[in-house]
């Protein structure tokens, strides 16, 4: 269930709320219970981390599809 962002129009508080996708813009309850009308806004989300040097996966070399080394496999 995906996570939408609601936005107040008088005070800019943001809230958010896991809702069903067919719920996306249903009105949303005021969770001060002073009556004020929220908006779903547009929200995107970032991944930090290191740059895209090389990987640090090892090298496995030549990998049969059974699992085994080419040199232990009789498949080849």
């Amino acid at each position: 269930m995906p996570i939408y962002e609601y936005i107040n129009d008088t005070d800019t508080q943001v809230i958010e709320l896991l809702r069903p996708m067919a719920e996306a813009d249903k009105p949303v309850p005021d969770p001060a219970g002073k009556n004020r009308k929220f908006t779903r806004r547009h929200s995107v989300f970032g991944v930090a981390g290191a740059s895209a040097g090389a990987s640090s996966a090892p090298n496995m070399g030549g990998c049969c599809p059974c699992g085994k080394s080419q040199s232990q496999c009789g498949q080849n």
